[in-house]
């Protein structure tokens, strides 16, 4: 899957602060370190040694010893301050504890220990240092998918308890499985639970939006160990290639959706790589950027959403 620019920006200020910590690291220890191949490590030694602040002269960038480099080491420099402590003014103290207080109200029951530790940390920190302007605040994170299933997937992970879930997918086939809840997940795109799926013996995302009617049932949920990246969303590899061409206006898909590979092209153009396993996910994803497509590969994809436009504007037509 090709790497979200938010997940690169923070791996590059991590390594620096950890350089920083050290009086030098091996390309394979930070690629360990930061769970990337030594390739991935030079190239983001490379990105940082053109970063740094405005003049963007030789003083003002980030800087490594070059010597060190050549012999597998990679040693920190000047960090060009990315490392001194953050200072945040009033304003961002009330939104970062606001976010915080939201977090801590509506999924904070549903966090593991070790979680529900760092986030009450975080809080009672910036609550400190935020002082009486922030007394009156109240706010409620907005998490999707049905009251009575959010209760019920709270009242079962704090219980410990296994659920039963109605669910649809995607290409909007409905299920029963019976799931022993992780925890909740929470990003830009939904909230989603993060769950051992009985029938599939393996970890899995649930969206909770998707979730039709859930059960709490009397039986103890079992514990198991899930991958550190469970909770990304990495496409089925054996499903169908599906080549994009789109215009730079929808590089949004290459930044939200599980892409393989992303390829920049001269003219400003993209084109991506894409494991499909629904053609309703891909037809309603192409259907959203139709203005941006300019080629799909292979062509049938492109021929149903096609067919699926047709379908609509013709049952548009037919309406009084």
């Amino acid at each position: 899957m090709a790497e979200r620019a938010s997940d690169r920006v923070l791996r590059l200020l991590g390594m620096v602060a950890y350089l920083d910590r050290t009086s030098g690291a091996s390309v394979e220890q930070l690629a360990a370190q930061f769970g990337v191949s030594p390739d991935q490590v030079l190239a983001d030694v490379e990105t940082l040694w053109l970063t740094g602040t405005p003049g963007y002269q030789p003083y003002d960038l980030i800087d490594f010893d070059a010597f060190s480099l050549e012999q597998g080491m990679v040693t920190l420099t000047e960090a060009r301050g990315m490392t001194r402590p953050l200072r945040l003014g009033a304003r961002e103290a009330v939104a970062l504890l606001a976010a915080l207080r939201a977090l801590a109200q509506d999924l904070g029951p549903a966090l593991d220990d070790d979680r529900r530790a760092v986030l009450t940390s975080a809080l009672t920190k910036v609550q400190a240092v935020t002082g009486p302007s922030a007394g009156p605040l109240d706010v409620q994170l907005q998490v999707t998918g049905d009251p009575h299933v959010q209760a019920a997937l709270a009242q079962a992970l704090a219980t410990g308890r296994r659920l039963r879930l109605r669910y649809v997918n995607a290409a909007d086939r409905t299920s029963e499985r019976e799931v022993d809840p992780i925890r909740l997940v929470a990003d830009d795109g939904g909230s989603y639970l993060l769950g051992w799926c009985l029938a599939a013996g393996a970890e899995r995302l649930f969206r909770l939006d998707r979730v039709l009617d859930v059960a709490v049932l009397d039986v103890p949920a079992d514990t198991h160990q899930v991958d550190a990246r469970a909770e990304v969303f990495d496409p089925d590899p054996s499903g169908e290639l599906v080549r994009l061409h789109l215009r730079s206006r929808a590089r949004w898909i290459a930044e939200s959706a599980p892409v393989e590979a992303v390829r920049n092209l001269p003219d400003g153009s993209f084109e991506v790589d894409l494991r499909v396993v629904s053609h309703t996910w891909i037809v309603q994803l192409l259907l959203g950027a139709a203005g941006d497509v300019l080629d799909v590969q292979p062509q049938s994809i492109a021929l149903e959403v096609a067919a699926t436009a047709q379908a609509a504007l013709d049952a548009y037509e037919e309406q009084p």
